[in-house]
């Protein structure tokens, strides 16, 4: 691993309060500090990208907040996604200057290091074309969101480990008609979420810190 990764686990954090310690983390990169790998997970939430079509949420706002789920309107591409706990959330805060400074690149990157790191799970992932994330047969597991700001990236990964599907009842994930799954489902038990974050870490490693 590169000496000037920084990684950090924010264990369970507040969406708004961790998409502030991102923007913090992003100028930081910008103004030359060390990229940094985020680990966290968050209360449930609807984060509504800049494409975000008003029939993905398939309830009125108010009675999906009288549910306990927050909503938030978020600078990254896409449709709505839902976070909730049990899905491990992945900020990979890359100065692409040090990585080609090449978009779709970077994304193919991120779509390999999803795909690899459920196959250190036995779980047979793939990518389809046309269709940002990561699926196992028909059904998502992975979904992926990125912004941009001089270059140096935010957002990420939402892996779906042990998350309580019920949740995306309440959505078109990302917008598309899509059965949403997990690795707790595929598996047929919980899954550690220390071993997927240390396969997670393995997997950027092969992947962007050669």
């Amino acid at each position: 691993m590169k000496p000037n990764i920084k990684v950090e686990d924010w264990g369970l954090i507040n969406y708004i309060e961790g998409y502030g310690r991102q923007m913090k983390c992003v100028e930081r990169v910008i103004q030359g500090a060390q990229d940094h790998l985020i680990f966290c997970e968050h209360p449930p939430v609807l984060t509504l990208g800049r494409m975000t079509n008003p029939q993905s949420l398939l309830y009125q706002r108010s009675e999906i907040e009288k549910r306990g789920v927050m909503i938030s309107s978020v600078d990254r591409g896409g449709d709505v996604t839902l976070h909730a706990p049990g899905q491990q959330i992945v900020y990979p805060i890359f100065n692409l200057n040090n990585y080609g400074k090449d978009l779709k690149v970077y994304m193919e990157k991120l779509q390999e290091v999803a795909v690899d790191l459920l196959r250190n799970f036995d779980i047979l992932a793939i990518s389809i074309p046309g269709k940002r994330g990561v699926f196992v047969g028909e059904d998502k597991i992975i979904s992926i969101g990125v912004g941009v700001r001089k270059w140096v990236t935010y957002h990420g990964l939402g892996i779906n480990v042990n998350t309580d599907l019920s949740l995306f009842n309440l959505i078109k994930p990302c917008g598309l008609d899509v059965r949403m799954s997990s690795m707790q489902k595929l598996k047929g038990h919980a899954v550690p979420m220390e071993n997927v974050k240390i396969k997670i870490a393995e997997q950027f490693q092969k992947h962007f810190w050669k």
